[in-house]
């Protein structure tokens, strides 16, 4: 069965696009033969196909023979309309408050059932962050992913629930508790992991409000060694950048 219901025209292009419309959340690295039957294509032309959109950099071959999208088509997302907007908007309040917390700071939306990170800016060394602009990781065990979780439809939390990951000792895998932690986030404001993607790092992170209609677009949070004597004031820094950004992105609409 193909990977999608509108598969686009027999042309060039469209046989292109069905190849990487083949890529989606649950299909994230696909071989040749996958990707020929998720895009309804006879296997020689995705061959080819394929050998040109990893010379152009839009699809990456792994090491395994997998195929993967690349970066350069990531970069072009980025110019859409939202993705541009908010990373454009959010860029002084991220840089005031890095220079505050010397912290390692995140901008991220949701894309489906994970957290996509728009930006980073690095703090401290000695704390380890698997995050780089333009990846995807699991919105149950990261500060921005809960916050952003809290707010998402329940189908979504369902799904999350449904497949939780243990990526460290401390990662919350009980549904229960992990709702228990949802209804805080959206009564607190804030939600908080520790050392529940990677050992060694903390999380909090507060949603960012469309001005218009409150609708939580995003999220800002921070990466630190520990919230034992700062949480108060790390919340206070993200909630007046989430508050700045809110309202910016406001005067655009």
């Amino acid at each position: 069965m193909a990977g999608n219901t509108s598969t686009p025209g027999a042309s060039v292009v469209g046989r292109a696009l069905s190849i990487l419309f083949a890529f989606d959340e649950r299909h994230r690295q696909l071989t040749l033969t996958e990707l020929a039957r998720r895009a309804d294509l006879p296997l020689p032309t995705v061959h080819r196909l394929v050998g040109e959109l990893v010379a152009g950099g839009t699809l990456v071959k792994r090491v395994d023979g997998r195929y993967v999208v690349g970066r350069r088509l990531w970069r072009v997302g980025l110019l859409a309309p939202m993705e541009s907007g908010l990373r454009e908007v959010a860029a002084p309040f991220l840089n005031d408050l890095h220079a505050a917390t010397r912290a390692t700071v995140h901008l991220a939306v949701r894309e489906g059932a994970q957290v996509l990170y728009l930006e980073r800016l690095s703090g401290r060394a000695s704390v380890p962050v698997v995050s780089q602009v333009g990846t995807r990781l699991p919105l149950h065990s990261t500060g921005v992913g809960k916050v952003l979780l809290a707010h998402a439809p329940e189908e979504v939390v369902v799904e999350v629930l449904d497949r939780l990951t243990r990526l460290t000792p401390y990662t919350v895998t009980q549904p229960a508790r992990l709702r228990a932690q949802l209804e805080a986030a959206r009564e607190e404001g804030y939600a908080t992991t520790v050392e529940e993607m990677t050992l060694g790092a903390c999380s909090v992170a507060v949603p960012i409000h469309a001005r218009a209609d409150g609708t939580v677009v995003a999220a800002v949070g921070v990466v630190v060694s520990s919230l034992e004597r700062d949480l108060p004031r790390l919340v206070t820094g993200l909630q007046v950048a989430a508050q700045g950004i809110g309202r910016s992105l406001g005067r655009l609409s």
